[in-house]
């Protein structure tokens, strides 16, 4: 099951390891995504290309752009700025959502696919970049969204995750910041509770998750 809001994040503020600009972010999420993609969470396909106008007051598009060559590939770049709004000619470039889909095993130990298993976004700001990874499904803790245990389910994926965080971190050399406590992200009962801290990196998820 997918929730609409995700369960739980993690932000990397990237300010001092990477500049800002459209080919930085490339780079940065090539890099993230081969290492979700080497644990079998994300295998990017398209990009979400959000652009923003200042003096408008915020987002004023959205392109989605199939992926035809590396996202760090120079001719991936080119093609996002060439999808500028043409109602927009001052429109910039701030973040970009990289979709795909990821595997995960279910209570038999069957493998599945599933679209945006992860999410990973991309920002950049004047003075640098930030990422974010996110999960919607409630593969990941001891309950499904139900209030129902589901340890084989959990066992079996929260692990490859949670490696895939740390490695991250280490790829990075920052540690991620937790998001904020989501209802999606509770299991009480038949509810849902906040995932438990460990190591600064938001849900433990070799043992919470």
């Amino acid at each position: 099951m997918r929730a609409p809001q995700e369960c739980a994040s993690w932000f990397w503020d990237l300010e001092d390891c990477a500049p800002p600009g459209l080919r930085s972010a490339l780079s940065t999420a090539a890099r993230m995504s081969d290492v979700l993609k080497k644990h079998e969470l994300l295998t990017p396909d398209a990009l979400e290309w959000f652009w923003m106008v200042p003096e408008a007051g915020g987002a004023v598009a959205k392109t989605r752009l199939r992926l035809t060559a590396p996202l760090d590939d120079e001719r991936t770049a080119r093609r996002g700025e060439e999808s500028r709004p043409v109602g927009f000619p001052n429109a910039e470039f701030r973040s970009f959502l990289v979709a795909g889909a990821g595997m995960w095993f279910d209570e038999h130990g069957v493998r599945r696919h599933e679209d945006r298993l992860v999410e990973l976004t991309v920002s950049s700001e004047p003075l640098g970049l930030s990422a974010d990874v996110s999960v919607h499904h409630d593969i990941w803790g001891p309950f499904d969204f139900r209030g129902t245990p589901h340890p084989d389910v959990q066992r079996q994926n929260a692990p490859r995750l949670a490696a895939a965080l740390k490695e991250l971190d280490e790829l990075l050399g920052v540690a991620a910041e937790p998001g904020e406590p989501t209802y999606f992200g509770r299991a009480e009962g038949h509810g849902v509770a906040e995932p438990e801290v460990s190591d600064g990196r938001g849900p433990d998820l070799t043992d919470r998750l």
